[in-house]
């Protein structure tokens, strides 16, 4: 029992354990009781899916409040919001990627998933790593301030031309290196086919590939959201817990946003104030307060008002336009 409430990176292992818990309750539920079967998911059952990811992170969020105070609940809520902000740009290159590999939307969803348990190790690599960074030195912090303050003001001036997914260095070594099979096969990630020898031999399919691409976006996608949310709280357990509370209902979201996401264009500029606001905010507190923190429920007021600003203004601006 003494293990339970020993510190592991400055919280109690059972938060810890708990947290682990209702991620595998909640994607076991997702993955063997809503989409047993691959199928194509809906807007209507995406918005229903995607309120009750929403309504688990907020509960979760309260849980926090009465655990560990008002303060650490208040830096969970606001970087719950900025990364789910940032995923709608994620929304759209995942889209491409699909697009690209001419991928059924029956079988994205099983795709988004295990990209999504890829990113829970990932994100925990790069949060763990960035934890251990500043506590070492206090310095790291001014880096990550000017490397979000330099990332929102290049949003701002940043051209809206698309990635060239097909010219991907990584798709060009897998193809060299792996046999990729041409057609597709279904759910699965690895067929075997004959090759030109008469010999059984495995074979990734256009799945696996878009699976890959998915995996690096969000490894570009982490640049920005783990220093933002570093800059709001180094608080270990705050930073992972909203960083993946975020990501899980990203697949439940994504099939709602891809249909739409086109109204969503001017969101990117709320979004890179918003990473200004975050990194300004670091050098305010040690130059401007004496060293003192920034109040966490104006940098969550703020946050939300320009995140709002950006859904509202897209939306009004883009009424009528349709998908291209």
């Amino acid at each position: 029992m003494e293990f339970l409430f020993t510190l592991w990176l400055g919280t109690p292992a059972w938060f810890w354990l708990a947290f682990a818990a209702l991620v595998l309750i909640l994607t076991a539920f997702d993955l063997g009781v809503l989409h047993k079967d691959d199928r194509e998911m809906g807007i209507a059952e995406s918005l229903k899916l995607s309120l009750f990811y929403i309504a688990i992170a907020m509960a979760f969020g309260g849980w926090i409040w009465w655990a560990k105070g008002s303060a650490p609940a208040i830096d969970y809520y606001t970087g719950y919001f900025i990364e789910k902000a940032l995923s709608i740009d994620n929304v759209f290159v995942i889209s491409m990627i699909f697009g690209f590999f001419a991928i059924a939307p029956k079988y994205q969803y099983r795709a988004l998933l295990w990209g999504i348990l890829a990113v829970i190790v990932l994100r925990g690599l790069m949060i763990a790593g960035g934890a251990a960074l500043v506590s070492q030195a206090h310095w790291v912090m001014y880096i990550f301030a000017a490397f979000l303050i330099f990332t929102g003001v290049k949003m701002l001036f940043a051209s809206d031309e698309a990635p060239d997914i097909g010219n991907n260095p990584v798709i060009r070594w897998i193809s060299r290196h792996m046999r990729v099979t041409k057609a597709h096969h279904g759910e699965h990630f690895f067929v075997r086919e004959t090759d030109a020898k008469g010999v059984l031999v495995w074979a990734a399919t256009p799945l696996f590939l878009a699976l890959v691409v998915i995996n690096l976006a969000d490894l570009v996608f982490a640049v920005d959201s783990v220093p933002a949310i570093f800059s709001i709280t180094t608080d270990t357990f705050i930073v992972y817990t909203s960083n993946i509370m975020a990501i899980l209902g990203l697949r439940a979201l994504y099939f709602a946003l891809a249909a739409m996401v086109h109204r969503f264009h001017y969101l990117k500029y709320a979004l890179a104030l918003v990473l200004v606001f975050i990194g300004g905010k670091i050098l305010i507190a040690d130059f401007a307060l004496g060293g003192a923190k920034f109040p966490p429920l104006l940098s969550l007021a703020v946050t939300l008002a320009l995140i709002a600003g950006g859904v509202v203004w897209s939306l009004w601006k883009t009424r009528g336009d349709e998908a291209a």
